[in-house]
């Protein structure tokens, strides 16, 4: 269980502070993570690795000489946002161009994706490489799929010696695709991990039993064996990864036999004896392996052996010396410049992110980053009175959703944890309420509704992170684009072309279809809900509660769907049963928001007649 904890929703924000603070003579605080201390030497390739926290040594404890040029940093099991992308490539660039290097989650795709192209636009050539060496989240002929576990380790390391080289960036990225070609890895968990505040693991392990092919985000694995003995284990995780050794690959490899969070190294070292006993067996000869917690899930118990084949290229980069706060190999090879150390300074008071939440300057977070509309508000575009009173409205409905999704949170999570990381809840209450923050302040300044509903978006995409972050983000902006801050009155037809759009672009960015049994599920329906009620000539109030009612039964028909995208898809057996946690959040914030309508347009008031089409 995770025990130590302030406010369990600051967690992060806290346990970055305190990094910053204890190796300040590496890393310095941006907004949205770290970057190294001091200078790099201009012409340099940044090499920029993230996802959420929960994961210590990765990813922020692999930025020095020899390893990252910056972490992005996440709430726990939580994608950065994009803002928060942007801004460590921003602040890490030498002006050879960013590679972004992160495991393949759907949330971290969306995220980095977006922000790759803030970045590019602004003339910055940036890359992505994805990690994809979990063997158990997808057969080998759908190895696009898979998820990026321990293996994250590997190619961060061979990229980043090659960025240290002075490879540029192109090359810099053809060693990471090569390494994560050369890459495999299967894990296994003996028990479950905890969120802090949470006085239940996200999985359990029956007694006598071990979860095979686990994911690093709380995921369980996704079969269940008899718990064997240390040798029988090693044999297991060999035969494994070696059943997948890739096409051409040579007898040298880099090993790392990982430890979860609660498993020992001494456990981990009884297990090796076997492993690197199987793996000479089998002809190979291992180079610098490690042993130890790399790539961590918080407590959770367990651990994951990766095999990555090398050439000479990816030996020579594999060997390279390194020097960061949580992993050093050979660092008296490593300069480490005075300046460096000089510039990070030394105590709290001039570490970024060290500050305590009574220091901190309106609208900034302990890591330095600001909330989408929580500085100065801009200047008000030109809006209507009534667009006004309608970004009022939202505003107040918002409030209304941050108490409902308050009281769901648990709820939430509890579907969340069935096939994924359960931190659906959280990441949801996070969003919803710095989006009615970002809501206020926008109405204080006389914004109309698209940019309320705007201001709103930018805020819960940047403070939540993540899958459901992004997508509700960019839904309630586009939404409000196409509403303006002049359109009145509104009508039923607008709300359904406003929801068409945000259907619109949740679908591009994410991929996903209905039937995939994500929020769409529940958001199609709640669209064609609407679509029907206004070829009915149905006034908004009528429309918006029958369509609210739709949503929710949609929500619950997920219950029997198997999923085909995201976290959830590896455990799609296990997920048949339970609702979508997605599809019953957003039916609970379109249900809840129907309140509105009761409380403003009573169903037959002359206010909602006015309305009807």
């Amino acid at each position: 269980m995770t025990r130590l904890f302030n406010d369990p929703a600051a967690f992060s924000d806290d346990m970055l502070a305190g990094f910053l603070d204890l190796h300040h003579r590496y890393v310095r605080g941006v907004p949205g993570g770290v970057v190294r201390a001091g200078n790099t030497r201009a012409g340099k390739v940044a090499v920029v690795v993230g996802g959420g926290s929960g994961h210590y040594p990765a990813f922020c404890g692999v930025v020095g000489p020899g390893f990252a040029d910056g972490a992005v940093v996440g709430n726990i099991f939580t994608s950065p946002s994009a803002q928060q992308a942007y801004e460590v490539a921003r602040a890490a660039d030498n002006g050879a161009g960013v590679l972004f290097l992160f495991g393949n989650y759907a949330g971290d795709v969306m995220n980095f994706g977006l922000a790759e192209q803030r970045l590019r636009a602004e003339g910055i050539d940036t890359r992505t490489v994805l990690v994809t060496d979990d063997i158990a989240s997808a057969g080998p002929t759908e190895t696009e799929k898979r998820r990026g576990i321990a293996g994250d380790f590997v190619v961060f390391k061979t990229a980043a010696a090659a960025a240290e080289a002075g490879y540029p960036l192109a090359e810099v990225e053809r060693v990471a695709q090569a390494t994560n070609e050369m890459t495999r890895s299967l894990g296994v968990a003996f028990a479950g991990c905890t969120l802090p505040g949470q006085d239940h693991p996200l999985f359990t392990v029956p007694a006598g039993t071990m979860g095979l092919g686990l994911g690093i985000h709380g995921e369980p694995g996704v079969s269940s064996d008899d718990l064997p003995t240390a040798a029988e284990l090693a044999r297991i995780l060999v035969r494994g990864v070696l059943a997948e050794r890739p096409a051409g690959a040579g007898p040298r490899v880099a090993a790392i036999l990982n430890g979860l969070g609660a498993t020992k190294y001494e456990e981990l070292f009884v297990v090796w004896k076997t492993v690197s006993e199987e793996l000479s067996r089998a002809g190979l000869t291992v180079l610098d392996p490690e042993v130890g917690e790399l790539v961590t899930s918080l407590d959770m118990a367990g651990c994951s052996l990766t095999i990555c084949w090398l050439d000479e290229e990816l030996e020579r980069f594999w060997c390279a010396p390194a020097d960061t706060p949580a992993y050093r190999k050979n660092p008296h090879l490593v300069e480490v410049s005075a300046e460096a150390a000089r510039s990070a300074g030394n105590g709290a008071a001039t570490v970024p992110g060290s500050r305590t939440s009574g220091d901190r300057a309106a609208g900034t977070d302990v890591d330095g980053s600001r909330d989408p509309g929580a500085d100065d508000v801009p200047a008000a575009p030109l809006s209507s009175a009534e667009s006004r009173a309608y970004g009022r409205a939202v505003a107040e409905a918002l409030a209304e959703v941050v108490a409902a999704v308050a009281e769901a949170e648990a709820e939430l999570g509890r579907l969340d944890a069935i096939a994924g990381d359960g931190d659906h809840g959280r990441g949801m209450l996070r969003g919803v309420t710095a989006a009615l923050e970002a809501a206020r302040l926008a109405v204080d300044g006389g914004h109309g509704l698209a940019s309320v509903l705007g201001a709103a978006g930018d805020a819960w995409a940047a403070r939540a992170g993540g899958t459901s972050g992004v997508l509700w983000g960019a839904a309630l902006r586009s939404a409000g684009e196409h509403l303006g801050d002049e359109r009145s009155p509104i009508g039923t037809a607008d709300l359904r072309d406003a929801v068409g759009a945000a259907v619109g672009t949740i679908q591009g960015l994410g991929g996903a279809e209905p039937g995939d049994k994500t929020l769409l599920d529940a958001l199609v329906p709640f669209h064609g809900a609407l679509e029907t009620a206004a070829g009915a000539g149905d006034s908004v109030g009528v429309a918006w509660r029958q369509a609210a009612a739709v949503a929710t039964r949609a929500a619950d028909d997920t219950a029997g769907l198997r999923p085909r995208v995201g976290r959830a898809r590896p455990l799609a057996d296990r997920s048949v049963g339970t609702p979508d946690p997605g599809a019953v959040s957003l039916a609970l914030c379109v249900r809840t928001v129907a309140t509105t309508f009761d409380r403003y347009l009573p169903e037959g008031s002359d206010a909602e007649q006015e309305l009807a089409r």
